[in-house]
């Protein structure tokens, strides 16, 4: 009989289970794990550094391109850090806006995490019924914003625009039938508004339909029940955060326990998990994508029944409207000047968090005064959870990785930034 051997295994950055770059350096004993070294690289882009070199204004699209999975959630972050400084109250409307589009996004995140999750475990048709979900929400950001995974959509002050009244619709197509047209523009035919409504009455059954492929079925459960489980105190000292956290049973939500844009006006309630293993973890998503269904049907219905203002008067820090650009020098030179100068921020420092789709995304920015940030930094929910990844897969097999990898749901934009 062969004698089984400790060896070191590279596993990634080539790996398609690595999620981006990250080399796994395993130390093996035959196939259980005995050690795992995360190296980070590759990607470094240097974002806050960038940030630290541009007006506050201009590094907005930075943030949706850290966790390129949760785009609007990192922008809201980031505007609520300068809003903390200049002092400037948000107009209601466009805090109900900013927490629909953040859980929109949670949804987006969710669903990206449980197709490839199920992909990485081996469960293939996961994959394709979650995007077909994403490619509606993915809509209603580019109906906003004009594109559709870096919105830019959050400002200082509010958001870039109101809702739009009409919804964007499939044109005639050779590789479609006018039937299938027809019924793809059925719900196109109103507002985003009315559109986002009938996506909130039909996304429960799609959960319905994820679940039935996964959460009683015996080969996901042997991939996951009692792998990588991670008590309720080590989740904490580790400094997890999200879905990471409540899988191991702590009730801790930044909506919740910190009350952002108008979450302390919505009824929703916080899935928490019992044994802190990857099924675990993936129930406490799954119930997630419900919670975020309910919170987006209870903005909609008070969006459709309060028109107001989505940005704030005040053209030192917001552009005037283009009408009154085209014939009014005033608001020209205030265009002019915000678009290539910014705005300078009052000198102080602040901390603004938002429960993001992986856990707490935060920024710390510090003013001196200027027009821009003397200091940027990013707190990345990722990062604890990458630093955890040598606890939780120590002792389990070679095969397991992959599980531990896809349940932290792990994004390397903002881990290596």
């Amino acid at each position: 009989m062969a004698e089984i051997r400790n060896f070191t295994l590279n596993f990634g950055p080539q790996h398609p289970a690595a999620h981006g770059v990250l080399r796994l350096v395993l130390e093996m004993d035959g196939e259980v794990v005995q050690k795992a070294d995360p190296h980070i690289g590759l990607l470094h882009r240097g974002t806050e550094k960038l940030a630290e070199s541009k007006p506050f204004n201009q590094s907005i699209g930075y943030m949706d391109r850290l966790d390129y999975v949760s785009m609007m959630c990192n922008e809201h972050a980031y505007v609520r850090a300068i809003e903390k400084l200049l002092g400037i109250e948000v107009p209601l409307r466009a805090q109900y806006i900013r927490t629909m589009f953040d859980e929109i996004t949670r949804i987006l995140n969710h669903l990206m995490w449980l197709g490839a999750h199920g992909l990485d475990i081996g469960a293939m048709t996961v994959f394709l019924y979650a995007f077909r979900e994403r490619e509606d929400l993915m809509d209603c950001y580019e109906a906003v914003s004009g594109t559709r995974m870096h919105a830019t959509y959050y400002r200082p002050g509010g958001v870039y625009r109101d809702l739009p009244e009409k919804m964007p619709q499939y044109a005639p197509s050779k590789f479609r039938s006018r039937r299938e047209i027809d019924r793809l523009n059925q719900a196109r035919s109103g507002s985003l508004l009315d559109f986002i409504g009938d996506f909130t009455d039909r996304f429960p059954k799609c959960v319905d339909e994820y679940e039935t492929l996964l959460t009683d079925n015996r080969i996901w459960k042997q991939r996951t029940v009692n792998i990588a489980v991670l008590s309720p105190e080590r989740a904490l000292a580790l400094g997890c955060t999200g879905p990471v956290l409540r899988g191991s049973g702590v009730v801790w939500d930044l909506r919740k326990k910190q009350p952002y844009a108008a979450y302390d006006r919505m009824d929703f309630d916080i899935p928490v998990g019992v044994n802190g293993d990857c099924y675990d973890r993936y129930l406490v998503r799954v119930e997630e994508l419900r919670q975020s269904n309910r919170i987006i049907r209870q903005c909609v219905d008070w969006l459709k029944q309060n028109p107001g203002p989505v940005m704030v008067e005040d053209h030192k820090i917001v552009p005037p409207r283009r009408v009154e650009m085209k014939g009014d020098m005033e608001s020209l030179i205030h265009h002019f000047k915000l678009f290539t100068e910014g705005y300078a921020v009052p000198a102080g420092e602040t901390y603004a968090a938002v429960e993001a789709p992986k856990g707490e995304f935060g920024v710390w920015l510090v003013s001196d005064g200027a027009n821009k940030p003397y200091r940027l930094k990013a707190r990345a929910p990722g990062f604890p959870h990458l630093a955890a990844m040598e606890e939780l897969v120590r002792g389990h097999m070679l095969a397991d990785v992959t599980a531990v990898m896809g349940t932290i749901d792990i994004v390397f934009g903002e881990i290596d930034r």
